[in-house]
């Protein structure tokens, strides 16, 4: 028995020690090939690229409009912006300007994904939208991405489609007999930055969604330190298509943008 005990432990150990290792491979799921060219997807839309703090030159896609208010798209854990493409048409014909970024690792861009990584990526994006008033748009973790941005260069509004209260209650959820929160290097805490955001913020989340709970995203709402406003899309999952560009998540962007112009 203590032979067998030891075996079982020690394989415990060695799997644990591979999740430690090789858990960004877990996190970052990213679509790493090439992208089409921005027009042939979105017409109008032009490439786009912007160098990040440690040296990392990423392509982007901007799709102009003349709006006063322009949209950082921060993207999810998966993808890339092409898979985004369906919310910037959406938001363009409202004549929003969306800048649709990609994170390194994704859509042909170099590097590896972390959350420095990430941060450092999206701080290099706001830079190239400029002074222009700005609403950061964050889907899944780019929520978390946007909510640590929003710590240095606060917006005029955020919305947060599907944000969990740090990843690790995001893991917990999705790998429930694994001791999460111990091994993840990663963290993400958006309701800890969340409470120290002044912005106006819409909380968008669907109430089937099993990869982010809904009580998680109720939980950053709670949290906000600004106004905030929710959305609720009874029935959705987290990757249904109507949590990309469905009428509630285009409308709570648009009806967000007016409230930003109308106080400028």
């Amino acid at each position: 028995m203590t032979r067998t005990a030891l075996v079982i432990v020690a394989v415990l150990l060695l799997l644990l020690g591979l999740l430690w290792v090789f858990q960004r491979n877990l996190i970052y799921l990213p679509d790493g090939g090439p992208v089409p060219p921005a027009a042939e997807v979105i017409p109008g839309a032009r490439d786009v690229s912007f160098t990040t703090g440690d040296g990392l030159r990423l392509a982007a896609w901007y799709v102009p409009g003349d709006h006063d208010v322009t949209v950082l798209v921060a993207g999810g854990n998966a993808g890339n912006r092409e898979h985004r493409a369906p919310l910037a048409a959406a938001l363009a014909r409202h004549g929003l300007p969306v800048l649709l970024m990609d994170y390194r690792g994704y859509g042909g861009n170099p590097g590896s994904p972390t959350e420095e990584g990430l941060h450092l990526d999206v701080r290099a994006a706001r830079e190239f939208v400029g002074d222009t008033p700005v609403i950061y748009f964050g889907e899944s973790l780019g929520a978390a991405v946007v909510t640590r941005l929003a710590l240095e260069r606060p917006p005029d509004g955020m919305v947060l489609r599907s944000p969990f209260t740090d990843l690790a209650a995001a893991g917990q959820a999705n790998y429930p007999f694994l001791p999460v929160r111990l091994l993840l290097r990663d963290r993400f805490p958006v309701t800890e930055g969340i409470a120290a955001v002044r912005a106006p913020a819409v909380v968008v989340y669907g109430t089937r969604d099993t990869i982010v709970p809904a009580h998680l995203s109720e939980a950053v709402a709670a949290a906000a330190g600004g106004p905030v406003t929710t959305v609720e899309i009874a029935g959705a999952g987290h990757n249904d298509l109507t949590m990309l560009a469905g009428p509630e998540v285009v409308g709570a962007v648009v009806e967000l943008a007016g409230r930003i112009r109308d106080a400028h």
